[in-house]
């Protein structure tokens, strides 16, 4: 995807933002010093909202939203210059060229200390919590990360969004991401909610009921300018008329880091209060009619021959996802690695996680057996769930975990013995393997043959005791004779 990210991305956010800080400057007045955040905090858009609503019609891994995830990608790193730039614009020590020097010379440290950090400090110790299996301490750990992040940045002069956003990062970039996801999850909702309520209340209802017209004509200028800009440099990429023009109405709105970067903004009194109430109504309400553009989009979308070739043709279009990266796990791993299949795998050791990664397995550490890590993980996009714990209530528990997330996925899982294959498919599995079962076959085939029997005639009754074998378990009559 980097020709999409570095490429469509940083000319849609160019592109837009230029035209975006002389429309602030001719239209509302604001001098290029401020313009030039306002126009680029216009330019971003809603990561939130737009990756919901490609998870919920299964879209992530089309062409479509592969090309609006990357727009998105490129537009979260731009805010680490931005929420730098803020600061430097208003101290109003140095010119705006130097400024953005400055701003962006800022931003290559802080994504070099947020590698570095990852990789060197943070890493190690979430090791360290994960081998006390302490559910508390890591989730103190992971909220710890966060606020001392946001305390140390605001310590330095730089804002508290920029220390969270650098913990977010920190996070994203390690094997644990998908278990803090699940742990912090009740966070996440809460604070999420919070953030919007605060955003809402900050808006003055009296702005636009006094100003109504001129809104409304900003917030579809707004929409049309972003839609107009990026349709063609979509179509300049190859992605088809169809899913390009789709692309650019599900990004047309403004998202909430132009939210974080206006009241940082009006915090440092870059912008008037008025100009803020204007511009935050605008970003709220183009979010808010985001769900009515979207369905156009999807329709768009769904009708083009461009994005229905391409999610065919995907592979990661229907990944697989392997619970468990022990020997048997590893083995899967391996065969679909030489099958160039994508997959995904979690394991709850992560001295597994740390070795496996280093063999080039995409392998992240987490609970299977909690539905939030089977979210956090990808379960939805995936077609198929391989479970290959040697642990038998375990893999109970992981099985019914997936079957309550998506009923209709197709389990695979791995049993000991006749009993827990009945077990493991009553709660949900599509097909149980019994390993005992299958290690005896194959030994018994070995034998028979190197005693001189018949091959076909060895291998018909192998394929007759299986059959009745897995009959059985499923409950069903055998489909060939004994």
């Amino acid at each position: 995807m980097r020709r999409l990210v570095f490429g469509l991305g940083t000319l849609q956010l160019v592109i837009t933002g230029a035209v975006l800080t002389v429309g602030a400057n001719l239209l509302l007045d604001i001098p290029y010093r401020t313009a030039i955040l306002i126009g680029p905090a216009l330019a971003l858009s809603s990561t939130a909202f737009v990756l919901q609503l490609l998870a919920e019609k299964k879209m992530l891994h089309s062409e479509y939203g592969r090309a609006s995830l990357s727009v998105l990608l490129l537009q979260d790193l731009a805010v680490v210059p931005l929420l730098a730039l803020v600061p430097l614009v208003a101290a109003r020590e140095f010119m705006i060229g130097v400024d953005i020097t400055f701003a962006l010379l800022e931003a290559a440290v802080i994504l070099l200390l947020v590698v570095l950090g990852g990789r060197y400090f943070l890493q190690p110790i979430l090791h360290r919590v994960t081998r006390t299996r302490s559910q508390e301490i890591f989730t103190a750990l992971a909220v710890l990360l966060v606020l001392g992040s946001a305390l140390l940045t605001e310590h330095v002069g730089l804002s508290m969004a920029m220390g969270s956003f650098m913990a977010g990062l920190l996070i994203a970039d390690s094997p644990y991401r998908h278990q803090v996801m699940a742990e912090i999850q009740p966070f996440r909702g809460l604070l999420s909610g919070l953030f919007f309520m605060s955003m809402g209340m900050s808006a003055h209802l009296g702005t636009f009921m006094s100003q109504p017209f001129a809104i409304l004509w900003l917030l579809v200028a707004l929409i049309v300018v972003k839609f107009a800009i990026l349709w063609p440099l979509a179509a300049s990429f190859r992605l088809g008329a169809g899913v390009s023009a789709a692309v650019g109405l599900i990004l047309a709105q403004s998202g909430e880091f132009g939210l974080i970067l206006l009241a940082l903004m009006h915090q440092v009194e870059l912008i008037a209060t008025g100009v803020f109430q204007q511009l935050l109504l605008v970003i709220v309400l183009s979010m808010l009619v985001t769900p009515m553009i979207a369905s156009l989009a999807q329709r768009l979308a769904a009708t083009s021959r461009d994005v229905k070739e391409a999610s065919d043709a995907t592979p990661d279009m229907a990944p697989i996802v392997v619970a468990g990266f022990g020997r048997v796990g590893r083995r899967i791993g391996q065969v679909l690695m030489m099958a160039g299949t994508p997959y995904v795998a979690i394991d709850f050791n992560s001295s597994v996680v740390l070795r496996e990664r280093t063999n080039g397995h995409r392998v992240f550490y987490g609970d299977v057996r909690r539905p939030e890590v089977l979210r956090a993980v990808g379960i939805a996009d995936a077609n198929v769930v391989i479970i290959t714990l040697d642990d038998f209530e375990a893999a109970e528990d992981v099985v019914a975990a997936v079957h309550q997330v998506d009923p209709d996925i197709t389990i695979l899982a791995r049993g000991h013995d006749s009993l827990q294959c009945r077990t493991l498919r009553k709660l949900g599995a599509s097909l149980v393997v019994s390993e005992n079962l299958e290690a005896s076959l194959e030994l018994a085939r070995e034998a028979l043959i190197r005693s001189d029997s018949d091959a076909d005639k060895v291998e018909k009754m192998i394929l007759s005791f299986r059959d009745s074998h897995y009959a059985a378990v499923e409950g069903r009559k055998s489909k060939r004779p004994d």
